[in-house]
């Protein structure tokens, strides 16, 4: 009887001490807390980072020399911009990582709160607004509005239990990688990758500059006239698989000291790095592909280690404003370089890449001008692979459209994942979009907090992958258009469901 009580009172001990492995009822084990010395500490950071962002950022913007209008747009844009930063403050000080909710506000922030309130204070937008400024305001009020419809979704995802899917073979568990099958995605990706780099004449137009990589795609003849099918195929196969391949090796270098003890393993991990730096290096790729690599690498590296979750978020504001508006030195030949000089920290944030505010404002009045497609851009998007000589009457990108009903002549436009719902739906369809797309984030957070514990599924989880790799990607899909982003997102979704399996396996959970 003692040693049945002194058992009991060893198990409860042993339950306090590690409250990771703590259940909701018929649900799985929450992921942990953060310890409470990083608690003491993050309050002692919360007055300046939320002072920050909140407060001083705004006031440094909104003194600015520039138009000195203070109508409608003006506040209801600084209010976006604090809503915006008091949110991205809120995920930083996160006692648990929030990958894909912190990578949305940190977007949110900068591409939809700092950028376009400079514009505002400024006077001067990237792109020239068509349409009356009323419809500048109903753009900055919608987009406040589905930010708290994704916030409404987040706490609803956070008020659910996580629950054990039920199965009827006992043997089935977590996503994990097929070690078969994931020796074949890395001979499917030196394949692919091999054939892009010699299809374009070898490694070295991968040094040259991005805009020559664009002319010799399409030099190949791959992509038929009026469709970019082919050259996305051409792309994507050439760049995804060889960057998943990294990632899931990446994982079980970083996880399992099997792993690391094994000279197989590292070599093919040197030697996908190697493939990585020629296909997705940062010379020949947009700026938002090669930020997803960085991303996604350094999240899969470092899957459980806060600080480096913190840094991302907090340093990813200052590199927006002073970085990534210069990082496409390498876009364009010397000859057609443009001058990466500048009167104003801020000027970047009204000449350069942050349109997305004004062209839901011109969406907007394009809307106006005839009706909603009810689903329709939405179904060319999914329908991205199907070419326009069997589908007549496929939908472009929603950018173009709007470029072109503008009248201008450079129609690669950004189209806000606001703009995509909008279009389709109207203020309905985007209040319901967004609040699908914040409850979707939240529970993954949630998954992925619980696939990079010890408790986690091990080094083969397919989850702690999938959801660096989305964050990453997260960019692309929120700045848009669509269509644009939907081939390289439907390969990686490909490669991943051809390599999981859901049965549990011994090997793959040895450490």
């Amino acid at each position: 009887m003692t040693s049945v009580h002194t058992s009991a009172r060893e198990q409860a001990a042993r339950t306090v001490a590690r409250p990771e492995y703590s259940r909701a009822r018929g649900g799985v084990p929450e992921p942990p807390e953060q310890p409470i010395a990083w608690s003491m500490l993050s309050r002692a950071l919360s007055v300046p980072l939320i002072l920050g962002l909140v407060c001083f950022l705004p006031a440094v913007i909104a003194a600015q020399p520039g138009s000195e209008v203070r109508d409608t747009a003006y506040w209801l844009q600084l209010v976006l911009t604090c809503y915006a930063g008091a949110r991205l403050a809120t995920m930083i000080l996160s006692t648990r990582r929030r990958l894909l909710q912190g990578v949305f506000w940190m977007f949110v922030y900068i591409a939809m709160g700092v950028a376009p309130f400079a514009q505002v204070v400024i006077g001067q937008t990237p792109t020239p607004m068509v349409g009356p400024r009323q419809d500048l305001v109903t753009a900055i009020a919608m987009v406040l509005v589905g930010c708290a419809a994704y916030d409404l979704g987040a706490l609803l995802a956070s008020r659910r239990p996580l629950r054990r899917r039920t199965v009827s073979v006992r043997s089935w568990g977590p996503a994990l990688a097929h070690p078969v099958r994931l020796r074949l995605l890395v001979l499917v990706a030196f394949a692919a990758s091999a054939f892009y780099v010699l299809k374009l004449g070898g490694p070295a137009v991968f040094f040259s500059s991005r805009q020559e990589i664009n002319e010799t795609v399409a030099a190949t003849g791959v992509a038929a006239e009026g469709s970019n099918v082919g050259s996305a195929f051409l792309k994507g196969f050439g760049q995804v698989p060889a960057l998943l391949a990294l990632l899931l090796y990446t994982r079980r270098l970083a996880t399992s000291y099997r792993a690391r003890r094994t000279p197989s393993t590292v070599l093919v991990w040197v030697a996908l790095g190697a493939l990585n730096l020629v296909v997705n290096n940062p010379i020949s790729n947009a700026r938002y592909w090669f930020l997803t690599v960085l991303m996604a690498f350094v999240f899969t590296a470092l899957p459980s280690s806060a600080a480096v979750y913190r840094t991302v978020l907090a340093t990813g504001v200052v590199g927006a404003l002073v970085v990534f508006p210069y990082a496409d030195k390498f876009r364009y030949d010397d000859e057609a370089q443009r001058s990466a000089q500048s009167a104003s920290v801020f000027e970047p944030l009204v000449t350069k890449d942050y349109d997305q505010m004004v062209m839901f404002a011109n969406t907007i009045s394009w809307v106006d001008t005839r009706e909603h497609t009810y689903g329709r851009q939405l179904a060319g998007s999914a329908l991205f692979f199907v070419p326009r000589a069997v589908w007549s009457g496929k939908p472009e990108d929603t950018g173009v459209r709007v470029g072109q009903w503008m009248g201008l002549r450079m129609t690669n436009l950004s189209a806000p994942l606001w703009t995509e719902f909008w279009v389709d739906f109207g203020a309905s369809g985007m209040i319901g979009g967004l609040a699908l797309i914040g409850y979707a984030a939240a529970r993954t957070d949630r998954r992925y907090a619980l696939a990079v514990t010890r408790a986690g599924p091990g080094p083969g989880s397919v989850l702690a992958i999938a959801a660096p790799l989305i964050a990453g990607y997260t960019f692309i899909l929120l700045r848009g258009p669509l269509l644009q982003a939907a081939g390289k997102l439907a390969i990686a979704a490909l490669c991943l469901l051809l390599i999981t399996t859901f049965r549990e396996q011994r090997a793959a959970r040895r450490r």
